[in-house]
């Protein structure tokens, strides 16, 4: 069975930083896609950051562009995203999720598993 586990998440103050793991269970990351998505309350959900199969590949969205930085380690079976410079806007609920294949892609309907989400809460 599939399993994503999001951990990391917490009360940090405007210009802190935090790092999001996500470790995977019940299969090889090899073959996947990664995507770290946010949902604030009352908005919709929105891809952060994406990785390719290989990490040779990563796509951030342009609201966390040179703050965020996504990671992966497949000998592990985790990801990573390092979050520097946060912003009271990137308070939010944190996912990660597997898309199948080698390139990635910040749309969420493309992503077939899910974590249930860490919380980010970002403020002084």
């Amino acid at each position: 069975q599939v399993q994503l586990v999001e951990s990391g998440g917490g009360l940090v103050q405007p210009g802190g930083s935090l790092r999001l793991s996500c470790a995977v269970s019940g299969f090889s990351l090899d073959y996947y896609a990664i995507g770290w998505f946010r949902q604030a309350p009352g908005e919709e959900r929105e891809g952060v950051s994406c990785i390719s199969s290989v990490g040779d590949i990563a796509n951030y969205a342009d609201s966390v562009k040179g703050r965020f930085t996504i990671s992966r380690d497949n000998a592990k079976n985790t990801v990573y995203l390092q979050m520097t410079s946060l912003k009271p806007e990137d308070t939010a609920d944190y996912y990660c999720a597997l898309e199948y294949g080698y390139l990635c892609s910040l749309a969420a309907q493309e992503y077939d598993h899910w974590g249930r989400g860490t919380q980010v809460t970002v403020s002084s």
